[in-house]
């Protein structure tokens, strides 16, 4: 099919879909009537025991301008108990990027009398899912009981060109009995919009068509409550969701032409940006000794484009402020050289020229970022490839680098940039690659502990702890703009989760925020109350002192989705127990050497004069475990759990021996 007949078609198709389309209703600020089925409802029976049900939802999606705005509208009924807690209402959104406004809110109770929410909306940091945080608009609905009805409507505003991120999200927490939504598209090109289903549609739920008022329409009954587990893919590639996709041309349908294609056009912006090659020698010539290895000079370059600013790691800053501080864009990498600032994606490309001029053999890259979606190329959608790095031939290997990602060790790239598929540009129509994964020797957490314990069974001493590679940059990025006090708390808290609750633990060394290439070394002091426990006239020491991470790791015996780890990891336990006077050891647990391949456990506790010698490491090399295959990497967490339960049987001082 020509690009003239697609166009025919489409429009062909989008005139008859016309008369099936709703009218979109926009912005609106009045409450959907409610009915007495709604009032008397008490379950619903494709949501068995659910606490609480979504009667209905409507997202109007409004991209007719490069920032764009939505209009979201919620109507939650209250089934149990346990589903009160919706009352507590929870906007998330992305600081910057989203603003949240026209926030109304009420409550229907069960006589249909109503209590409209005239309180306080707070901006608060939510977790929600473990390790992951982001801000909220959070408020409280007034009287909301069993058999209430809770609702609430909002606009989203989205900074410009926000809309190369549209689309529509279906699935949500609770089951979903009706949803509507509507889109209406970017103003410059409005037949122009694609949009896909990468997880599929719920069962009876029509595709999106698009009417002649160029608005797409689409209506979802009985969608299913979205499960959350620990460890399992990016949510947004999991849930039902359309995907929106603007192009200012009539879209090339076949892959090998689009990517052909796309790699031209992205191949000639990375080398018009790059191509300074005496400017790039001159800077290079001060950075590199002519002796250097191949390896010395490429790390020389890396950590000296680290040394410049990076924009896109300070705190945001106003279009005035940036004209104050006279700070341009820059056009090439001879601009970012002279003026010693620029984005991290521009920073990255700087990389790419001082390497050539270095002598190196050096490509510009894109990549997927799997932090939230999955790429497959067969979507044909450049935006997928979201980042860039730099692949360098070193002697004869491929290796990858990005160090316009702040803190990112020499060698290593960001967890959502390794394993992943990216396109490297060239002039011959580019060639697929995927970058490497680290493996578990490159992010570790190191834990060394002198420690003494008391008659009562309490310990206390010093502790260090070694963050390296992948670890050691997630604290650091996620603190880089916080102040003492709020890095004291994120490492301290760190080892709180490991240690039993109730335990002191105190920060006591300042630690190495700025270098990436250094480990992050924390020193600490330790008190866990009542660690050994008294059992008759001997005292039980268990050896997993830093294990309550996975202690509760997969304990159900099923599973939704698959395990999905970020990046393989392992933990390294060297921990000394000192005894108090006169106590002795009476028994020890067995060594273990569990190796599994792409996990390992071990367990080795030994007896050294007076003191209890633990040493503990635990590594996982899996990123994607099907969920097929989850019942035996269940199994290897529950022997963790097991072992790390193991005691060592301590005798105290005047304890008869036969005890």
């Amino acid at each position: 099919m020509n690009k003239r007949q697609w166009l025919m078609v489409c429009t062909v198709a989008m005139i008859v879909s016309a008369c099936l389309c709703r009218t979109s209703t926009v912005n609106g600020d009045e409450w959907q009537p409610i009915s007495q089925e709604e009032l008397k409802m008490t379950s619903v029976p494709e949501a068995p025991g659910a606490p609480a049900v979504i009667l209905y939802r409507q997202v109007d999606r409004n991209d007719s301008t490069r920032a764009g705005s939505e209009y979201d509208y919620q109507r939650i009924k209250v089934l149990t108990e346990a589903g009160r807690r919706y009352a507590n209402v929870e906007i998330a959104f992305e600081k910057g990027r989203e603003s949240v406004t026209s926030i109304k809110a009420r409550t229907i109770r069960p006589d249909g009398t109503i209590a409209n929410f005239d309180g306080k909306v707070y901006e608060q940091t939510i977790e929600k899912t473990k390790g992951q945080k982001v801000l909220a608009k959070t408020f409280t609905l007034p009287d909301v009981q069993v058999g209430s009805i809770i609702e609430y409507h909002f606009n989203y505003s989205f900074e410009e060109n926000y809309i190369f991120s549209s689309n529509w999200t279906l699935s949500e927490e609770l089951f979903t009995k009706k949803a509507v939504f509507t889109l209406k598209p970017y103003e410059r090109f409005p037949w122009n919009v694609q949009w896909g289903w990468p997880a599929g549609l719920p069962n009876g739920t029509e595709r999106p068509k698009q009417g002649p008022d160029h608005i797409v329409r689409m209506t979802s009954e009985n969608i299913p409550a979205f499960v959350e587990e620990d460890h399992m893919p990016p949510a947004n590639e999991l849930k039902y969701r359309v995907n929106f996709i603007y192009r200012d041309e009539v879209p090339e349908l076949d892959p090998v032409k689009y990517w052909r294609d796309f790699n031209k056009k992205k191949y000639a912006q990375a080398e018009s940006f790059v191509d300074k090659r005496k400017a790039m020698e001159d800077a290079v010539a001060g950075i590199i000794a002519p002796g250097d290895s191949a390896e010395v000079k490429l790390q020389k370059i890396y950590a000296r484009v680290q040394q410049i600013q990076n924009l896109s790691y300070l705190p945001a800053k106003s279009l005035d402020e940036r004209k104050h501080e006279n700070m341009k864009e820059n056009s090439n990498v001879e601009d970012l050289w002279k003026r010693q600032y620029g984005n991290g994606y521009d920073l990255t490309w700087l990389f790419l020229g001082l390497a050539r001029a270095a002598g190196f053999e050096a490509y510009p890259c894109l990549v997927s970022n799997r932090s939230e979606y999955f790429f497959i190329k067969e979507r044909v959608n450049g935006r997928e490839l979201n980042a860039n790095v730099v692949l360098v031939k070193v002697n004869g290997k491929d290796e990858f680098f990005d160090p316009g990602a702040a803190f990112t060790p020499f060698g290593l790239l960001p967890w959502m940039e390794t394993g992943v598929d990216g396109l490297r540009l060239d002039k011959n129509g580019g060639m697929w690659i995927r970058t490497t994964m680290p493996t578990s020797e490159q992010t570790r957490v190191e834990r060394s502990a002198k420690l003494k314990i008391s008659n009562e069974g309490d310990i206390t001493g010093e502790l260090t702890v070694t963050y390296t590679g992948l670890n050691a940059l997630a604290f650091r990025i996620a603190e880089r703009n916080e102040d003492d006090a709020a890095r004291k708390k994120i490492l301290e808290d760190g080892v709180k989760e490991a240690i039993p609750a109730g335990s002191e633990v105190e920060l006591t060394n300042t630690p190495d925020w700025s270098s990436g290439n250094n480990p992050l070394v924390a020193q600490f002091q330790l008190k866990v109350p009542g660690w050994t426990a008294s059992a008759g006239r001997r005292a039980l020491l268990p050896t997993g002192l830093f294990s309550a991470q996975e202690k509760h790791l997969f304990e159900n015996a099923g599973r939704v989705w698959p395990v999905y780890f970020r990046y393989p990891y392992s933990s390294v336990d060297d921990l000394t127990f000192t005894l108090p006077l006169d106590w002795k050891v009476a028994t020890l647990p067995k060594d273990l050497d569990r190796d599994a391949k792409a996990l390992q456990y071990t367990l080795k506790v030994e007896n050294k004069d007076g003191s209890v010698h633990v040493q503990r490491t635990l590594r996982c090399d899996v990123v994607l475990v099907a969920k097929d295959n989850y019942s035996i990497l269940r199994n290897f967490y529950q022997l963790v759990k097991t072992q790390d339960e193991q005691q060592v049987v301590l005798q105290p001082g005047g304890a008869s021996a036969a005890n």
